[in-house]
């Protein structure tokens, strides 16, 4: 049920809003208040979905009344009530956060459509932050390890600023969620996060994936197409395995780090582009340096920050604690209730060798909850995670 607040201080208008809405619907829930003083009071004490608010008011007018509630309560839409007198002030309102205004006396069929259609985007705002959430969840780095918390300290420290980041680190250990804190902890972070596997994309093909191409630059290209550096304009973009990387696209992304611009294959025209660079690599580049496979200019251009993420195996104590969290978020995923490993079984698998890393770890946790009893057992183990 939707609650909506209606602040006026005439009793007449008062009454004719709140009998239009309780007839319009059985969905509202409709209280009021006499004047801005009590209504900021009840918006202190109850949460709202919607204030109809008017202007002119005694002891504290319509506009005061938003501000104030914007500081308490930001994402309350707002709709205020004007009179003819008061159509510059309520238009500068909408300037201050208010959703729309309603003309005095109240137009039916344009009092509830305004009314829905603020309702409707504080519910697709309430969505976006919950969406926002389990975004956040699904990039959680876990572990209380000193080797994670020394990480955790390096993200808070570099996630600010526009500093380039090199995340090294073997296959499974989660260079990707470095990458995905440092972009959500930025204040980049509401703009676009540009993942690019290098190793993914056949060499011939590299260039137009990350600079676009125009129509006719090769046999396929038969329209203009942006590359993912357009896209993450404003944003991140994450180079995930550029060990990988073809030389001559290393020699194009050196130019977008130094230029802040970027060419389309088969066009001479740049392209400004504002984007963070964070790169990701399970090689030595320093021996690809050697081996003339990658440039050590571009190398110097990327490791402004060097993050290493540690392989499981060196974070044992943190093996518990990911088997919990896995267990949960499997149990989630798959609509079941989670299953305890008993403290015979945790021990097991925090003694064994760990080559594929945490992404080793969570396929050998679902195959046990899977194939395992109420509880995984070390026979569970013994039987299912054989290494």
């Amino acid at each position: 049920m939707s609650k909506i607040l209606v602040i006026e201080d005439e009793s007449a208008i008062r009454r004719v809003l709140v009998k239009i809405l309780v007839e319009e619907s059985d969905s509202y829930s409709v209280q009021e208040a006499e004047d801005g003083l009590s209504g900021i009071e009840t918006i202190k004490k109850e949460d709202f979905d919607l204030v109809l608010c008017d202007i002119k008011m005694p002891k504290m007018d319509g506009v005061e009344v938003l501000e104030a509630a914007k500081k308490i309560k930001p994402e309350i839409p707002f709709i205020m009530i004007s009179g003819h007198g008061d159509l510059d002030t309520a238009v500068n309102t909408m300037r201050m956060g208010a959703f729309d205004y309603i003309s005095k006396p109240p137009d039916l069929n344009r009092l509830l459509t305004t009314v829905r259609n603020a309702l409707d985007r504080k519910e697709l705002v309430v969505e976006n932050k919950i969406l926002k959430k389990k975004v956040s969840k699904n990039y959680e780095m876990v572990g209380n390890s000193e080797e994670i918390g020394v990480i955790k300290d390096m993200i808070e420290k570099v996630a600010p600023t526009d500093a380039r980041v090199l995340i090294t680190g073997s296959n499974g250990t989660g260079k990707e969620l470095v990458a995905h804190w440092l972009h959500q902890k930025s204040p980049r972070s509401a703009a676009p996060f540009i993942e690019v596997n290098c190793a993914a994309i056949p060499s011939e093909l590299i260039e137009s994936e990350l600079f676009g191409h125009v129509k006719g630059a090769f046999t396929s290209a038969v329209k203009d197409r942006a590359g993912k550096f357009e896209a993450a304009n404003k944003g991140t973009i994450f180079l995930d395995e550029i060990g990988d990387m073809s030389l001559s696209a290393q020699a194009k992304v050196l130019r977008a780090l130094q230029e802040n611009k970027i060419s389309r294959v088969g066009s001479d025209k740049d392209i400004k582009v504002d984007v963070r660079v964070l790169a990701a690599t399970n090689k030595d580049l320093k021996k690809e340096i050697e081996d003339g496979k990658f440039r050590e200019d571009l190398y110097h251009r990327l490791a402004v920050i060097l993050i290493k993420v540690p392989a499981l195996n060196d974070r044992r104590d943190d093996i518990p604690i990911l088997i919990e969290h896995f267990a949960k978020k499997i149990a989630s995923e798959q609509g079941t209730a989670p299953k305890e490993f008993s403290k015979k079984a945790t021990e097991l698998l925090k003694g064994y060798d760990w080559t594929g890393n945490v992404r080793e770890l969570r396929n050998v946790v679902e195959r046990l909850i899977i194939l395992g009893g109420k509880e995984v057992s070390e026979e569970d183990v013994k039987l299912f995670a054989s290494k």
